[in-house]
Parts: C-alpha cells; sequence; structure tokens
C-alpha cells in the first residue's frame, strides 16, 4: 500500500471518528431532552449545569452594516440585518413586536448563550438601523423569550426564571430594563413552561393594553396543563386561570400555546395536544389542535375544543415533539392563531405543519364564526418539495391579508439547508399566493451553534402597516443569529 493511501486512509478515518463522535454527543444532548418541557427550557438548563458545549468553533463575525428595514418600490424584499450581538454563543429563538405607535421601534429577543441569564432582547428605534442589545435582569434564566408593546410605548419582555415566568417593562425601548415581576409561579408543582404574551392594542377594545401571557404548567410527574395569566395595569400584578383539563403523562401532553387578541378584547388560545402513551414520545403520533377563547379578559375560558388534527414529524434522533429530517434538530409545533372581525363571524386562523410521511407541509386551519367550527386545513404551499417548519400566522390589521411564514428547504436538492419565506390570502385563508423567500441567503441547521441539536422551538413575524417583518436563526456565521427581515407589499 502507497504512503499516500495510507495517509488518505487515516485522514478518512479521523473523519470517521470524528463523526461518530459528533452523533454520539448529539445523541446524547437529546436523549437527555427527550422530556415535554421547551427545548429553550432544557437547553438554558444544561448551559446552566455545564453541560452545554460550542461544538461549531468556526464563528465567522459578519460585517455590521447600517441598514434600516425598508426597500422602494413596493412590493419588495428587505435586506435583512443581525438584530442580535454577533457573539460566538447562540441566540434562538425569535419573538418579534412593532411598536403600534411608532413603526421605527421593533423588540425581539432570544435565548441568548452570550448572556449568564440566557435572555436578550434586542430593540431599534430607528427602523432597524441600530440596535440596543441587553441581556435580561434576574438571574436563573431559562430561556423561551417574550416581547410585546402597549399603547402607551411601553415594552415588555420576559421568560422563563428560576422556574416561574416574569416579565420585564421598559419604558425607553429597551435601553433599560426593570427587574423581573413574577406572572406565574409553578402552579402545579414543578416548571411554568413555555410562555406567550399578546397585549391588547386595539384602540376600541374594552380591555385595551390588558396583557396576556400563557403558559404550560408541568408537575414532577410531566402531568401539564394550560394556564393564562392577566395584567391590568402594566404588568405590576398578575392574575392567572387553568384554560385546559390536565393531562396525565404519558396519555395525552399540552404544549406550545399561542395567543391572539380580538378587535373587541376577545382572547384566543391554540395549543397541541399529543399523546405518549405509544412510545414515551410524541415524535411520529397524530395530534391535536386544541382552542379555546376568553370574552371576560381571560378570568373565564370557554370549553375547549379541537379545531383539527396534525401527524408529528417522526423522533428519528430521540427528541420529545420529533426531528427535523436529515439533522439532528428538535423540532416543534406551535399552533399560531390570529384573528379578524368580532363576536359570532370573527374568522380565527391556525397555522400549523403536518407530516405526511415524506415532506412536513404547513398548513392553516380556519373558523368563521369565532371558532365554534373549524373548517379543512388549507395547504400554503401545495406541490413544494422540501420541509417547511416553524411556521407562524398573522392578519393584516384591516383583516383583509393573512400572512403565513416558516421556514423551507425547498432550495436545497439534499433538504437540509432552509431559508424564510412568506405567502399571503387575500380570500380568508381558502387559497395563497406564490411562496416567496425572505432572503436568498440559506442557513445550515448543523451550525446552530450546538453541533446541530438545538436551533430553537420557534420564529415569527408580525404585521407593521403594509409590510411583514420576519425573524428567524440565521446561521451563516456558524452560529445561529438573530435575523431580521421582511417584505414592504404596497
Amino acid at each position: 500500500m502507497s504512503r499516500r493511501v495510507i495517509v488518505l486512509s487515516r485522514s478518512l478515518f479521523a473523519l470517521f471518528l470524528f463523526v461518530v463522535l459528533l452523533t454520539s454527543f448529539v445523541q446524547a444532548q437529546n436523549a437527555s431532552s427527550a422530556k415535554p418541557f421547551s427545548g429553550g427550557y432544557l437547553a438554558a438548563r444544561a448551559f446552566h449545569e455545564g453541560k452545554f458545549s460550542f461544538v461549531n468553533s468556526g464563528y465567522n463575525p459578519l460585517a455590521v452594516e447600517p441598514n434600516a428595514l425598508t426597500c422602494s418600490p413596493a412590493p419588495c424584499i428587505f435586506k435583512s440585518v443581525d438584530a442580535s450581538e454577533g457573539g460566538a454563543g447562540a441566540v434562538n429563538e425569535d419573538p418579534v413586536a412593532v411598536n403600534p405607535n411608532n413603526p421605527q421601534q421593533i423588540l425581539t429577543g432570544g435565548n441568548d448563550f452570550n448572556c449568564v441569564n440566557v435572555q436578550g432582547f434586542f430593540a431599534t428605534s430607528d427602523g432597524g438601523t441600530t440596535w440596543s442589545r441587553k441581556c435580561s435582569p434576574g438571574s436563573g434564566g431559562q430561556g423561551d423569550p417574550i416581547v410585546g408593546y402597549d399603547l402607551n410605548n411601553v415594552a415588555y419582555a420576559g421568560g422563563i426564571q428560576n422556574f416561574s415566568v416574569v416579565d420585564f417593562i421598559s419604558k425607553d425601548n429597551g435601553k433599560t430594563w426593570g427587574n423581573p415581576i413574577t406572572v406565574i409561579t409553578p402552579v402545579l408543582g414543578y416548571l411554568a413552561d413555555k410562555p406567550w404574551l399578546e397585549v391588547d392594542v386595539n384602540a376600541n377594545s374594552p380591555r385595551k393594553n390588558s396583557i396576556y401571557v400563557s403558559t404550560t404548567q408541568f408537575d414532577f410527574s410531566s402531568g401539564s396543563q394550560i394556564w393564562v395569566s392577566n395584567s391590568t395595569d402594566g404588568g405590576k400584578t398578575w392574575n392567572s386561570t387553568a384554560v385546559s383539563t390536565k393531562q396525565t403523562f404519558p396519555t395525552n401532553v399540552d404544549q406550545f400555546s399561542d395567543l391572539a387578541v380580538g378587535a373587541d378584547g376577545t382572547v384566543y388560545l391554540s395549543w397541541l395536544r399529543c399523546p405518549a402513551a405509544a412510545s414515551g414520545i410524541c415524535g411520529g403520533e397524530l395530534s391535536q389542535i386544541m382552542f379555546s377563547r376568553s370574552k371576560d379578559g381571560g378570568k373565564t375560558w370557554s370549553k375547549e375544543k379541537v379545531a383539527g388534527t396534525v401527524t408529528l414529524v417522526p423522533s428519528s434522533c430521540g427528541a420529545f415533539y420529533g426531528c427535523l429530517p436529515n439533522t439532528f434538530e428538535r423540532v416543534s409545533n406551535i399552533a399560531s392563531n390570529t384573528v379578524t372581525g368580532v363576536g359570532a363571524t370573527a374568522q380565527v386562523y391556525i397555522s400549523v405543519y403536518n407530516w405526511t410521511g415524506s415532506q412536513m407541509q404547513v398548513e392553516v386551519l380556519g373558523s368563521k364564526n369565532g371558532g365554534q367550527t373549524w373548517g379543512a386545513p388549507v395547504l400554503v404551499t401545495p406541490g413544494s418539495k422540501g420541509d417547511q417548519f416553524f411556521q407562524w400566522a398573522n392578519v393584516s390589521k384591516n383583516g383583509k391579508l393573512l400572512a403565513v411564514t416558516w421556514l423551507d428547504r425547498r432550495n436545497d436538492p439534499n433538504n437540509l439547508m432552509y431559508q424564510p419565506f412568506y405567502a399571503i390570502s387575500k380570500d380568508g385563508g381558502q387559497t395563497f399566493g406564490k411562496a416567496v423567500a425572505l432572503t436568498g441567503t440559506k442557513s445550515n441547521p448543523n451550525n446552530d451553534g450546538r453541533g446541530g441539536s438545538f436551533i430553537g422551538d420557534y420564529r415569527t413575524h408580525v404585521w407593521s402597516g403594509s409590510s411583514i417583518i420576519a425573524v428567524w436563526m440565521d446561521t451563516r456565521t456558524n452560529t445561529s443569529q438573530d435575523e431580521v427581515g421582511g417584505v414592504k407589499l404596497h
């Protein structure tokens, strides 16, 4: 055997060994996270316990270019901008809010592993040209960031800290944040998990400026229940109410709730209910999308009902809710809901993904009577190739346009690298227009900064006038960053 062949064989063996070790590392990470808790909580817990490792060492910072989120003439795609600080630590899970009084003020955040408290919040007052970047106050941060604005120009942020959900208040658009205020404690004993925040910014609502936070409450046996907390004094004090019936593990798990507030102040709530009895996890299982609403500011809630069913992607990597195909990434299925209209004719939409057996496809469930009954699911982009995941839905202020955004792998023949996409429905969710990429840059989930094992559980978008402001996890620097972009429609 020649010397060249020997050297080549050793190189191949070294590469093989690296792949085996990396695979073992990632599988161990996911095996420890095969629990029904949110990925943000599990990753933050591992970080605090010293079990978190930044596997990708090839961090490649981008040149910082001032860039406002604007373009012309419409319709046009914004040049996206990195809102996070660009550190070597990963940033993932990206909520976003726009000040209803000032579209130049945008707030986002993330599980920020550049912060000791694993929570970072990023705000701009000039439409995206410059950003203030602040780690959250408090201690014991456990991920799952939430953000919002009220009609008084007050910004809100929050997440999990010390097994409870807290909120922070800023009156200078995120330059400074107040100390954490407890929204809800672990009322079932173990953990207040996966919060979501919505503020009633409807000027004619009888409960305008009320704040709502939904959570999944877990007991020590992984029993679960959806709760909603509300504040009518600007986030200073909170009242909490159980919404769903308590689920017993492993029969069912309730998780991944989302909130929307109608023009009349009605609050709409959706969440995932999945069975885990067959294998101890929900991946690959036929699951239910649940729905409830409150007409009295969150004090009482309608009887929960099933809005539709979906099949979760199989758990090829051992993660509880399934794994993104061709990767070791856990993947959630958040039932994102949005509403237009009021009363018995309110139109409610819920975006989810469904696993067909070969593809993750984003679809929308719709109700024309305030959630009393639900129609058949509508595919957002039928006939496309590549998996679609981390979907989000929001309806425009005038109620005429329903926007759905998601991460899409159609442009990678290997079904690995993703781009953020959007599509618009002009007929109440019956059909959708052409799916359009929000950036030409593709992101590799294996470069998430954690060896391809956790890129987050969600990313989102909001409307700002005739524009859609979207956020996603961008991995071009070899670690995940909070990227903000979007489209101006007219």
